[in-house]
């Protein structure tokens, strides 16, 4: 799933809480596909469009000051509501508030099913 984009509330300045900006989320998620890909019965994979909500209610919900807070939310509700072993997150931010030329500032991150238990 790549290139969602949502408008969110996070940063560090006063302003980005305060004007917002958009968000960009890719998402690569991990699961065994070869019952679905064999039955072709959809009860049998991950519900996108459940997943898409997902992330949407985090990035536009309680505001976090770094990316880094948002991709963990990202991660570990996606590990605890979906069948998925790990997921990969990448949450870019095109209108950070640096100076320069660029094309947007992200973080990504990997995380497991096992690890999501256990930080629990």
């Amino acid at each position: 799933m790549s290139s969602m984009t949502f408008y969110g509330y996070h940063g560090v300045l006063p302003q980005e809480r305060e004007l917002g900006q958009q968000f960009v989320v890719d998402l690569e998620l991990q699961l065994d596909l070869r019952g679905p890909g064999k039955t072709d019965d959809p009860g049998q994979t991950v519900d996108y469009a459940g997943v898409y909500e997902t992330v949407r209610r985090v990035v536009t919900g309680t505001p976090c000051k770094l990316i880094e807070a948002v991709a963990e939310q990202i991660a570990g509700a996606v590990l605890r509501q979906f069948a998925v072993q790990q997921v990969l997150v990448r949450v870019k931010k095109p209108a950070a508030p640096v100076p320069g030329q660029f094309g947007y500032m992200a973080v990504e991150i990997v995380r497991s099913q096992a690890k999501a238990v256990a930080g629990q």
